[in-house]
């Protein structure tokens, strides 16, 4: 710690199971607390594969970890009646222990914590796509119009070979819309519980915008994109794809259906920095500290659920990352995202 930072909990972890890996979720975005490690004694544990995935050190030997003088706070979620007195005997004076039906406790409330933000975040997903109904009945009319008449046309007919014409054109009718539905069902699906994944931040944000699009019906944006390579994280697929889908929309709204989006990925030190820009209203300066909390909007009633941004912020925490944003009135709006890089192989 540097001199002037506040006194830092660093905590330890044994029990790699669920519970395990509920308290890691948890604790390793909370600020003020430092997770040491976490152990078990099955070296294929969950908790112990997430905290590699995050870069925290996994040990199938809890007294490495025990005995690390920098602990604060030992946390037992084993289950093993013998590990309390282990711990007794092997940590240090200062040391305090959280374990037994007090731990269980702790678990069972994280837990609980966890199910409602899960429901929380599923909820705004499924209202969000509301917003994109114009949108996409618009995307879809057309092509059905086309089936139509091609349908009616060939019930007249007589020519195969204009039959077999017709019908292609339907066939390419179809996989216009195919790809819509596809990428609908796809964002709307829950976010899964695996584990974290190589993602690439380039294609996230480019699904993201193929959703957003629907966000304004005859829409006349010019799209800039400024990717660079190698903008890999580990993260959860579905969270990301959500988090840019938020920002995109919110960016293409705002400047209703005229001016500039610009989507930038940069990597430096160990670190993928994305940006999402527009040349839209601006947020006032009173009102940029509030629109991370939960429902607050700055959309007309009916318009929005209060929660997109405090979602995407709450993404970034479960992603070890930091958000910010820069605003000006009448000029437009840039969101800035910071992530750990993920080390990829070449």
């Amino acid at each position: 710690m540097t001199g002037g930072s506040p006194p830092c909990t660093t905590v330890a972890i044994l029990g790699g199971g669920k519970g395990g890996t509920a308290l890691l979720d948890l604790l390793s975005r909370l600020p003020g607390v430092r997770v040491a490690g976490v152990a078990d004694k099955d070296p294929t544990a969950p908790a112990l594969r997430h905290a590699r995935d995050q870069d925290i050190p996994a040990t199938d030997n809890a007294l490495d970890l025990i005995a690390n003088h920098g602990i604060n706070l030992i946390i037992d979620v084993t289950g093993d009646p013998g590990m309390a007195g282990f711990i007794e005997k092997h940590k240090g004076p200062e040391v305090e222990v959280l374990g037994g039906a007090a731990a269980r406790l702790l678990w069972n409330l994280i837990q609980r914590e966890s199910q409602l933000q899960a429901q929380l975040f599923q909820s705004e997903k499924l209202a969000g796509i509301g917003s994109f109904a114009a949108g996409i009945a618009h995307d879809i009319n057309n092509p059905l119009h086309l089936i139509l008449g091609y349908a009616e046309t060939i019930l007249e007919e007589r020519d195969v070979s204009t039959i077999h014409a017709h019908t292609q054109e339907i066939i390419h009718a179809v996989h216009r819309i195919s790809p819509i539905c596809k990428d609908l069902t796809q964002y709307a699906r829950r976010t899964s519980e695996g584990r974290l994944v190589d993602v690439d931040l380039n294609s996230k944000l480019e699904e993201a915008l193929k959703i957003a699009r629907y966000a304004t019906v005859l829409q006349d944006l010019s799209v800039i994109k400024d990717y660079t390579t190698q903008a890999t994280i580990k993260g959860k697929p579905e969270e990301l794809l959500h988090a840019f889908v938020n920002l995109i929309t919110n960016a293409i709204q705002a400047m209703e259906g005229n001016g500039t989006l610009k989507l930038t990925t940069r990597c430096q030190d160990g670190l993928v920095a994305v940006s999402v820009a527009d040349s839209g209203c601006g947020i006032p300066r009173e009102r940029l500290e509030q629109i991370f909390e939960p429902f607050f909007t700055t959309k007309a009633p009916g318009k929005g659920t209060g929660l997109g941004l405090y979602n995407v912020r709450s993404i970034m925490s479960r992603h070890r990352g930091k958000i910010s944003v820069e605003s000006e009135v009448g000029r437009g709006t840039t969101f800035r995202l910071q992530f750990p890089q993920a080390h990829v192989q070449t």
